[in-house]
């Protein structure tokens, strides 16, 4: 008897992505190759390591409008499936006459959602707290669509390729010879990437979750692995490495598929080609490791790709920056992002608009005395203390990461210059938010020029992190003390010794850090804007809910 041809099923997505006032785009992972339709745009799968994958491009849609949609494989319904218990999921499209929501945050865990898991690292070793993504979605479920936010922003450490979770490190165990050189615990290439994926993305509550709220992301160094380009000697001792190439091959070659592609309009797509040479290709996995080794090799060298983007959401124009792979690491320049790239975001940071929000997974502008113990650090790596302070800095550097934009002066004060040029223009925004992460604790800062200039803006940068990646007792002792004036006056008389100016800006803290896993909320309306900020807590029966803890007018 003939064997009944299989049906192709849904293995990861559906996720909404782009989404402007007229198009959309959703993607998805199957388990074979198909047609893939939603509403009435089609596409074919493309195929990645054994993977097949589609982005399904809507166009004509109606602006400010919300229109349900379902995913069809080869014409047969695959999502919402036959027993969902959850909303129908929809695109929201977005337009100028109504208020802009984008919800925020960084550094999310992957782990069961039960004990010892959901307990605290001081309550469990294994303790990551309650995921603030999966509260949130407990909240969409039971809102309308019209009061759901217009965007998730995805702000670095989607997943953690170094830090696994105890079912991707059972799995990592197992894998045989193929990565024998491969550090214990770290994925070793593309298929084990998308473990990882499959593993953050596919609860039911975040799935459903990343199927109505379009995301938009941007890696930061645990994407790949920790410390990643911190310095130009990292660099070098890594590249050097047996297992270096597939792991970071890997990275670039998932990445793009699972994260950056969505990032992109359908406009950019097409102009970029990527995309239509693999769906061209059917087995596109030879064309996406060639970009990916290109790519690889031309960073932090400039001329590599530009992971950098833009969105505009009715009047908010949002900047996402990339501070990782665009890095120039020389042994006589260091930036966090090159000129060419950095040029690009000026340009996007200066187009017109009522709101500028600036993202970035590494903060700008850091509290207490951790900025000038970046600055310090990096004049050390310098030279500043000679050719032993080189060596004591660089240790420094890696011991408690020292890489946040006061560790790159250069791109520091290209960054104040911005923000100065920006909030001063005749056509100043009414708020220029900078978003940050990677920091583990989250805190507001209200900045201003230090030289008495007013701004035509309010300047504000909030960093939110983590989602779910709480830090232990000792972490946020030694964060606390930092930020004290104790570990403020320490760094400034180090930073001092070293000769490095005061910055041009001064900045006062809004909220106080806070260490819990959270989420922020920005609101915009008119020329007005508003943070609210919510930890992710159990209620009486075990179920995640989000508890304000700060609320703020920006």
């Amino acid at each position: 008897m003939a064997t009944a041809p299989s049906v192709p099923e849904l293995v990861l997505g559906p996720l909404l992505r782009y989404v402007s006032d007229t198009e959309a785009t959703v993607w998805v992972e199957t388990d074979s190759p198909c047609t893939v339709r939603v509403l009435d745009a089609t596409t074919t799968t493309f195929e990645v390591g054994g993977h097949h994958y589609a982005l399904v491009i809507i166009e004509g849609l109606r602006p400010a409008s919300i229109t349900p949609y379902q995913v069809h494989l080869d014409d047969r319904r695959v999502w919402p499936p036959a027993d969902s218990r959850f909303p129908p999921s929809v695109v929201r499209t977005s337009g100028h006459d109504r208020p802009v929501g984008l919800l925020f945050g960084s550094c999310r865990a992957a782990a069961p959602h039960e004990e010892p898991y959901i307990l605290t690292p001081d309550e469990h070793e294994d303790g990551l707290g309650v995921d603030a993504l999966r509260a949130h979605g407990r909240r969409l479920i039971d809102q309308p669509p019209e009061s759901w936010p217009d965007a998730l922003v995805l702000i670095g450490d989607q997943v953690y390729a170094d830090e696994l979770s105890p079912s991707a490190a059972r799995r990592v165990e197992r894998r045989g010879d193929d990565h024998q050189d491969c550090p214990p615990g770290v994925v070793a290439d593309f298929e084990e990437y998308t473990w990882l994926y499959h593993e953050s993305w596919q609860h039911d509550i975040e799935r459903w979750t990343l199927s109505v709220l379009p995301s938009i992301m941007i890696f930061d160094d645990h994407d790949v692995i920790d410390d990643w380009n911190t310095s130009a000697s990292w660099v070098a001792e890594t590249r050097a490495e047996s297992w270096w190439e597939d792991h970071i091959i890997g990275a670039m070659m998932s990445y793009w598929i699972y994260q950056h592609l969505g990032n992109l309009s359908p406009s950019e797509i097409r102009s970029e080609g990527l995309l239509a040479r693999l769906v061209e290709a059917g087995d596109g996995e030879s064309v996406l490791r060639h970009w990916a080794f290109e790519s690889e090799g031309q960073t932090p060298i400039p001329g590599g790709y530009r992971f950098s983007f833009s969105r505009r959401i009715g009047d908010v124009q949002i900047v996402m920056v990339d501070t990782r792979n665009g890095r120039v690491l020389t042994d006589d320049t260091r930036k966090m992002i090159g000129d060419r790239e950095w040029s690009w975001v000026v340009d996007r940071c200066m187009e017109p608009c009522r709101h500028l929000v600036i993202a970035t997974s590494l903060p700008v502008f850091t509290p207490g005395g951790i900025h000038a113990l970046q600055q310090w650090d990096e004049a050390v790596c310098d030279g500043a203390w000679g050719p032993p302070g080189r060596w004591f800095g660089e240790k420094v550097r890696r011991a408690i990461d020292t890489e946040h934009w006061p560790a790159f002066d250069d791109s520091f004060r290209n960054f104040e210059q911005l923000l100065i040029d920006r909030a001063t223009t005749s056509d100043a925004p009414a708020t220029v938010a900078v978003l940050g992460g990677d920091i583990h604790f989250s805190y507001a800062v209200a900045v201003e020029a230090r030289n008495g200039d007013e701004f035509d803006s309010r300047v504000h940068q909030i960093v939110s992190s983590p989602i779910r990646n709480k830090l232990g007792a000792p972490e946020r002792r030694a964060m606390r003390f930092a930020q004290s004036d104790v570990g403020r006056r320490v760094a400034e008389f180090l930073m001092r010794r070293v000769g490095r100016e005061p910055s041009r800006l001064r900045w006062d803290l809004d909220i106080d850090p806070v260490f819990d896993n959270h989420l922020g909320l920005l609101e915009f309306e008119h020329d007005e804007a508003r943070l609210t900020m919510e930890r992710a807590v159990l209620d009486e029966h075990g179920r995640e809910r989000l508890e304000q803890f700060k609320a703020l007018d920006l």
